[in-house]
């Protein structure tokens, strides 16, 4: 007789659990991972849209701050205007990126004298788990539990 070569049935048995078993060491890590830069993308949003509201209100200075993420962004901006200024990419004028949504709220006056950002996760536990916010003073704002609807100074500063 001759001896067959291969793999046992045991032995495909011990490789398969061991690939199961990295594999749930891997995936939540993973999984925490990916929240972090989607943290980490909307602080920098975040930081980008003060950036384009302190250009755009010294741009358009009759207008004031933008009161919609839209007039931060455009598609045409031969020459860029007050309602299409071409300062942000249109991903986050259109109000959502990297599992986060953005909104510009509060805008007030004429010319507009004040604003608010407000990051909040698409699917919180699973894109972010903290919401993020700055008005005019261009300081990011972090809130670990609860959904942000107004951004002042009682919610906490970004420690970054």
């Amino acid at each position: 007789m001759r001896k067959q070569k291969g793999f046992s049935l045991i032995e495909l048995l011990i490789v398969v659990a061991i690939i199961l078993i990295i594999a749930a060491i891997a995936i939540p890590n993973l999984l925490r991972a990916r929240i972090a830069a989607n943290e980490s993308s909307a602080v920098s949003s975040v930081r980008t849209v003060n950036t384009a509201q302190i250009t755009y209100n010294s741009s358009y200075s009759t207008v004031g701050f933008a009161s919609a993420l839209s007039a931060l962004g455009g598609t045409s901006c031969a020459p860029p205007n007050s309602t299409s200024a071409c300062l942000i990419d249109t991903q986050l004028a259109a109000g959502s990126k990297s599992g986060y949504s953005f909104a510009i709220s509060g805008a007030t006056g004429t010319p507009t004298t004040t604003y608010q950002v407000i990051a909040s996760p698409l699917q919180p536990n699973q894109s972010g788990v903290r919401y993020f916010c700055s008005f005019a003073d261009a300081v990011v704002r972090v809130s670990p539990t609860a959904s942000i609807s107004t951004c002042d100074y009682s919610v906490s500063p970004l420690n970054q």
